[in-house]
């Protein structure tokens, strides 16, 4: 009979693997560049991205005007961080949360744990309510889409009020339905002049790019323009 030994593996011998290469501490909202595969922090290789166009690591050429939509979530690696570091996951949302409080806002991550403890009991029973609750039920974001192209007609209703976990491809086929258009890859959607990335969520513009100015947050789309 075979023997199946289990090896322990010390966090040292991976920190190389779950760290950002820019701020060298441990992967949050791990974010990769499709080009090269190299992954870091969101906050940190969007703000890297601000000023350059190469990747932090290898110094591939991203793309020469707009990097910023050559990256994309990670979850299964940000998973296996907060799997293999002890309580990186509770500190990082008690730090969101002395974030939105400072700035006298709500955070969309709310309830105790006796509340997640008493969800989870009645998950069974609850399961077709909230697969019915199309995310009414986090942080909202009022948006206001203006049309800056006369190439495009606007929208009847430009303004409209979803989840903060909405993505800019969510925002870019809603218009494509509304303006019946072919396919939502021919739009581009911009924040103060800016293209947004398209796995960029509302939550993540309106911090980095509206910066909290009063709502509603506007954004503008138009044909995608090739450079």
């Amino acid at each position: 009979m075979a023997l199946h030994m289990e090896r322990r593996i010390k966090l040292v011998d991976v920190n190389a693997q779950i760290t950002c290469a820019i701020c060298k501490g441990y992967l949050i909202d791990a974010t990769t560049i499709t080009e090269c595969l190299h992954t870091f922090c969101k906050s940190c290789i969007v703000k890297f991205l601000e000023e350059h166009n190469t990747c932090p690591t290898c110094n591939i050429v991203i793309h020469q005007s707009h990097p910023l939509q050559y990256i994309g979530h990670d979850r299964t690696m940000q998973d296996i961080v907060y799997k293999l570091v002890p309580r990186l996951q509770l500190n990082e949302e008690k730090r969101e949360k002395d974030f939105y409080s400072l700035h006298g806002m709500q955070c969309p991550k709310q309830g105790s744990d006796s509340e997640n403890e008493e969800s989870r009991d009645d998950a069974s029973t609850s399961k077709t309510d909230d697969d019915n609750d199309y995310h009414r039920s986090d942080e909202q974001v009022n948006v206001c889409l203006e049309c800056n192209s006369y190439k495009l007609r606007s929208l009847k209703r430009k303004y409209i009020r979803c989840s903060s976990q909405a993505t800019v491809t969510h925002l870019k086929k809603f218009i494509a339905k509304k303006l019946n258009l072919i396919t939502h890859k021919d739009l581009d959607i911009l924040c103060n002049e800016e293209i947004l990335g398209k796995d960029h969520t509302l939550k993540f513009v309106v911090i980095t790019r509206w910066r909290f100015r009063e709502t509603p947050l506007m954004l503008h789309y138009r044909p995608k323009v090739d450079l």
